[in-house]
């Protein structure tokens, strides 16, 4: 039987061919080696759609080397390619359409509109969602100010922290707007009266994007700085939904995000939530129930929608110790456990999914002999 082989579906960042995570694909391409799967990277750009073969970038981890090679489709795909406005994401659509048929470890996950909706028709999640509406007109608006004197202003689409407003109500009927523009740079606080607010708020560039409002949480630690908590769950080798690990991460002076891209910090989950909490036993329980909620949300989203392979949960938890889901990323990075110097779940996290894509090969094989031969079932 053929090594089995692992395609890493990405997209440029620039038209300079700029990788974003090289060094990731690095780690994956050489632990893939030493479990017998041929790993190896590409993007829509480099395939020929008349010969169905692919310009191919391969890693060689004895002498370090990056080089290009023709090589035929793998025996799966998995896709890490995050929305951009550029022609390339326009044609990573266009790969999906026509190589949909293949095995893809994870196929695209809706947008924040339509996971909520989703995660909100069972009645075991609706207490973790704060409560989130699509902006339609101003009376979206004008009516989550008036329900709650924290909310947050989302693209739906959005990854990093872009594009998000906080907006907080203060005494005098005076609000307070934070934020961050749709490159990542902060933005001015300004104290503005309810009028001003929405007038604001419905010229913040929603001619270009479409947006949630969501109900805000107060996540602000005594330094002024906000907290969260990013958790992975991944397929592992026997493709079950396993919590790989979660870490906080604390924002940067007047961030109203703590994305590490955004200037945050990480540090131990534990470490974190007993500054939070300071309760021992209340964060053990804290961490044993978000971690089952993890996976149920994993498994849950899968099952809604098609084949998944790993989930980034971004988690609020309240002062009373109440987990709340923010948001879910199909695409998420790792680098918030080697920063918080958990290098052993930094690990775990690059491996699953080249465990878990054995697994998959395995069970496919598996299932094609005995279509061949049922004989031998």
């Amino acid at each position: 039987m053929a090594q089995p082989s692992l395609g890493i579906l990405t997209l440029y960042l620039n038209d300079d061919r700029l990788l974003e995570e090289r060094l990731v694909y690095q780690k994956m391409i050489t632990a893939g080696r030493k479990l017998g799967l041929d790993c190896f990277v590409f993007t829509p750009q480099d395939v020929n759609y008349q010969q169905n073969r692919i310009h191919a970038m391969l890693y060689d981890p004895v002498t370090k080397v990056w080089s290009r090679k023709w090589r035929r489709f793998p025996h799966m795909i998995y896709d890490r390619c995050r929305i951009q406005r550029s022609h390339r994401f326009e044609q990573l659509l266009r790969f999906r359409a026509k190589y949909g048929h293949l095995t893809f470890l994870n196929r695209p996950l809706r947008n924040k509109w339509t996971v909520y909706k989703t995660l909100s028709r069972e009645a075991r999640f609706r207490p973790h969602l704060p409560f989130t509406k699509i902006v339609e007109n101003s009376n979206d608006l004008r009516e989550m100010i008036g329900k709650y004197p924290l909310l947050y202003l989302k693209p739906i689409n959005g990854t990093g922290g872009r594009g998000i407003l906080r907006i907080e109500r203060k005494p005098q009927k005076l609000w307070l707007i934070q934020g961050r523009d749709h490159s990542r740079r902060i933005i001015k606080p300004e104290m503005v009266s309810s009028s001003q607010l929405l007038q604001k708020l419905a010229a913040w560039e929603m001619k270009n994007h479409r947006y949630v409002i969501q109900q805000g949480i107060h996540i602000k630690l005594p330094n002024g700085r906000v907290h969260d908590y990013r958790m992975l769950v991944q397929k592992n080798a026997q493709g079950k939904w396993e919590l790989t690990g979660c870490a906080g991460r604390v924002g940067a002076p007047g961030s109203i995000t703590s994305n590490l891209h955004g200037g945050g910090k990480a540090a131990s989950m534990h470490s974190l939530l007993s500054r939070w909490i300071r309760d021992e036993a209340k964060v053990d329980q804290i961490e044993k129930e978000a971690s089952e909620l993890g996976v149920q949300i994993a498994e849950f989203l899968e099952s809604s929608y098609s084949d998944l392979c790993e989930l980034a949960l971004d988690l609020a938890i309240d002062q009373n110790g109440r987990i709340w889901l923010l948001e879910v990323n199909p695409k998420p990075a790792r680098e918030v456990f080697a920063r918080a110097g958990e290098h052993n779940t930094y690990r775990k996290a690059i491996i699953r999914p080249l465990e878990y894509a054995l697994w998959l090969h395995r069970q496919k094989s598996r299932i094609k002999e005995e279509e061949e031969d049922p004989s031998s079932s």
